[in-house]
């Protein structure tokens, strides 16, 4: 019985590529900077799929066995960034060589879920629940103060960097749904950037600038749940109409991280079949 199914996009025409189906359930898959490998989670774990030859190779994590979705590769590929519970109460962000290792904790406070890590390499942005309002924060990527960039309630999730680092993206149901908006890493020049019938999640925008890929749910959808049928969406990196992309059987897990290639003409995707 499959249950996950990798899969690459080609932007160019539109061209799916099944890279690995298993049993288990995987998810988040990001993309190395050499383009040679993926990054997956499943089961509280971390695995690497080398593209010539696709397995699930399992990353020493050390102590971590409790991974949620929110993982990453530094733009240099040295560095591993996950999220983990397995010494706290909620996820905390946590940073290992790429090679695997001991993980080095990054953030004090949780929980924190990782989502974007800045061009320059110096900075972590990520989602933060504190006193159970859920906001966009950043942190030096060495760990330090973290610095709150959302304010004035309402959830707000996903947050992604531009490659030039002017930008974050990221979703928030401020004002009504789940919509797409950017913000300046400074916390300032705040902008919506979709407004429409559907639930908009997890933006990424593209290495070369142009786009923004996105998971779209169908109207009324309540959180980010998995196994629904969603779209895969993309807009112009400067705001305007979005285009669906692919409808897939998805949602939770399928891109809940940076996925693009680094040449910003493919992004990777994990879509589901209904468990057994």
């Amino acid at each position: 019985m499959i249950r996950s199914e990798l899969c690459i996009y080609r932007l160019a025409d539109g061209h799916v590529e099944s890279v690995l189906t298993t049993p288990r359930l995987i998810e988040a898959p990001n993309w190395a900077p050499d383009g040679g490998s993926l990054l997956v989670n499943g089961h509280g774990r971390l695995f690497r799929v080398d593209l010539e030859n696709p397995d699930l190779a399992n990353i020493d994590t050390d102590f971590a066995e409790r991974l949620n979705n929110d993982h990453g590769i530094s733009l240099d590929g040295r560095t591993i960034v996950i999220s983990d519970s397995s010494r706290t109460e909620g996820s905390c962000i946590y940073t290992l060589p790429a090679t695997g290792g001991t993980p080095l904790r990054i953030t004090a406070n949780t929980p924190s879920w990782w989502h974007g890590w800045s061009p320059d390499g110096k900075s972590l942005t990520y989602v933060g629940r504190r006193d159970g309002v859920f906001d966009i924060y950043t942190i030096p990527a060495s760990g330090g103060e973290e610095r709150r960039l959302t304010r004035g309630g309402g959830h707000h999730d996903g947050p992604d960097y531009t490659p030039d680092g002017e930008w974050i993206w990221f979703n928030s149901d401020v004002g009504g749904s789940m919509q797409l908006w950017r913000i300046r890493p400074d916390g300032t020049g705040r902008e919506r950037m979709t407004d429409d019938e559907r639930v908009n999640w997890f933006p990424h925008p593209s290495p070369d600038g142009r786009h923004v890929l996105y998971l779209s749910y169908p109207p009324g959808t309540e959180g980010h749940p998995r196994d629904l049928d969603v779209e895969l969406r993309l807009m112009p990196a400067g705001g305007g109409a979005a285009r669906s992309l692919i409808a897939l059987f998805g949602g939770q897990g399928s891109v809940n991280v940076p996925c693009w290639a680094p040449e910003g003409n493919r992004f990777a995707f994990v879509r589901y079949r209904p468990a057994a």
